[in-house]
């Protein structure tokens, strides 16, 4: 957990002086994640892609245009939440991160969500469930559910790049959002919705 004297800048200087796992030697920037602290809402993602890698952010190709439409369906946007990742650093060929590549970067996660100090956390596919859920969870079987991170609420959902993938999962995705936003207490307007991205 974080100390009196961590700050999430410290924690993005350490991210860019790491060498814990080969990630570390491909990389252009480290992308330790991006938004308000503290917040309610932290997303996390998987790992960085080609042009997060170039621009030190994370979510700015496709999938964060999508990402940022999702937020904007529950009136949020970066201003006002957290995003980051599991791993800083982009893995080659945007495959999957290893368990290793992803523990070496736990800490660095562990550290930003005691910074940031979020109600609900929302993780993005797989990985990010796995990393918080447990290694054993399938996102396909607790996606939609309610979770806990100690007094932390965590709800599991797809990621944007599989719904830019499967646009039929959009729906799922919404009815995920939705609770989001009824947990935060965030008033939405009938006829909101997927369509809209």
């Amino acid at each position: 957990m974080a100390g009196a004297m961590d700050s999430l800048e410290l924690v993005a200087r350490e991210v860019a002086a790491c060498t814990a796992c080969p990630l570390s030697a491909h990389r252009t920037h480290t992308v330790p994640g991006e938004g308000t602290a503290p917040a309610s809402l932290m997303l996390i993602g998987e790992g960085p892609g080609r042009q997060e890698d170039a621009e030190g952010r994370p979510f700015v190709g496709a999938a964060g245009q999508l990402l940022d439409r999702m937020l904007a369906a529950i009136h949020r946007d970066r201003t006002n939440v957290y995003i980051a990742n599991v791993v800083k650093c982009r893995p080659p060929d945007n495959r999957t991160p290893s368990d290793d590549e992803a523990l070496a970067c736990a800490p660095f996660l562990s550290r930003q969500i005691a910074l940031v100090d979020p109600d609900v956390i929302v993780t993005l596919g797989a990985t990010a469930t796995r990393l918080i859920l447990g290694a054993d969870v399938r996102i396909t079987r607790v996606r939609g559910q309610w979770h806990a991170l100690g007094e932390r609420a965590v709800m599991p959902t797809f990621h944007p790049a599989f719904l830019l993938r499967d646009p039929r999962q959009k729906r799922l995705v919404w009815e995920d959002l939705q609770k989001v936003a009824a947990r935060l207490g965030i008033p939405l307007a009938e006829g909101q919705g997927e369509r809209g991205w």
